[in-house]
Formats: structure tokens, C-alpha cells, sequence
């Protein structure tokens, strides 16, 4: 059965830092790219960034967090970081971790089918 479970969660205050992981009972984990999104209250989940599957390294963001948020992964732990400098109170959401399968970092920002989903983690932003 396929988990996908995330920590670092928190509130922090604007300017502040956060990293987050997400660490992936799959098997054959090189294979899927891995993506972070977030839903805010009243709003729809939207992509945040990914990284893409391989040892390329791949990363893709969404223009919203460009230069703020950083994604990496540790093949040997099955994790995937989300870290995040100069947080801002619009950042506050749920932050979901997400894998698909031979999947590049732009495309995992696309709806597709075949994706596993974490359960979120709460980062609040306090102005």
C-alpha cells in the first residue's frame, strides 16, 4: 500500500522559514516525479512544485513561489523537501505531497490520473 506522509508543518511568522518532507512507501522511488501543492480555506488546491522523477533533479514552481520555495529529494530516505524561506501570510494552507510515475516536474502541475496523495500539513503564516 502506498503512503505518502508528510511533517514540518507549523506556524511561523511572516519573513520566517519552513521545511517540509515527505517520505514515500513506494517502491522503486526514483521513478516517480514528486510534486507539492497547498489548498488555502476557501480556495482550490493548487500546485505549488515538483521535482522530477530520475536522477536529473529536475524542479518546476509555480510563479507565486519562485525564488521563496526550493524542492529537493534523498533518494536513500524516500523524502522529499519543500523548503520554504520568506514566508508570507498568503502561504498559509494545507500542504500536500504528491508522486505519479515516470512523471517530469512541469507535468505533475497538470491533472492527471495514477497520482498518490499525502495527507497534508498545516503551515499558518502570522502577519
Amino acid at each position: 500500500q502506498v503512503q505518502l506522509v508528510e511533517s514540518g508543518g507549523g506556524l511561523v511568522q511572516a519573513g520566517g522559514s519552513l521545511r517540509l518532507a515527505c517520505t514515500a512507501s513506494l517502491r522503486a522511488f526514483e521513478t516517480y516525479g514528486m510534486g507539492w501543492f497547498r489548498q488555502a480555506p476557501g480556495k482550490e488546491r493548487e500546485f505549488v512544485g515538483a521535482i522530477s522523477w530520475g536522477s536529473g533533479g529536475f524542479t518546476y514552481y509555480a510563479d507565486s513561489v519562485k525564488g521563496r520555495l526550493t524542492i529537493s529529494r534523498d533518494y536513500s530516505k524516500n523524502t522529499v523537501y519543500l523548503q520554504m524561506n520568506s514566508l508570507k501570510p498568503v502561504d498559509t494552507a494545507v500542504y500536500y505531497c504528491a508522486a505519479r510515475r515516470f512523471t517530469g516536474a512541469q507535468a505533475m502541475g497538470v491533472p492527471a490520473t495514477g497520482v498518490f496523495w499525502g495527507q497534508g500539513t498545516q503551515v499558518t503564516v502570522s502577519s
